[in-house]
């Protein structure tokens, strides 16, 4: 478990944590608290289904999953 206030423990969720605020802020606008768990929401289909990920050969999740055969 991290111990608070030091973000170097866990690398990998801080990271995503980075990448979520940017593309939410820039990519969907958002703006308000009051929609962020439809926004949340939102994100996450469109990070599994429709983003693009260098690090799986430029396939989405769902595609690199579904060509693993799970």
């Amino acid at each position: 478990m991290s111990r608070a206030g030091t973000p170097t423990d866990n690398p990998i969720i801080e990271s995503l944590n980075g990448w979520m605020k940017a593309e939410l802020i820039l990519d969907f606008g958002i703006s308000k608290v009051s929609n962020l768990k439809k926004t949340l929401d939102q994100y996450v289909l469109y990070f599994n289904s429709e983003r693009f990920a260098a690090a799986l050969d430029y396939k989405t999740p769902i595609q690199y999953k579904t060509e693993l055969g799970f």
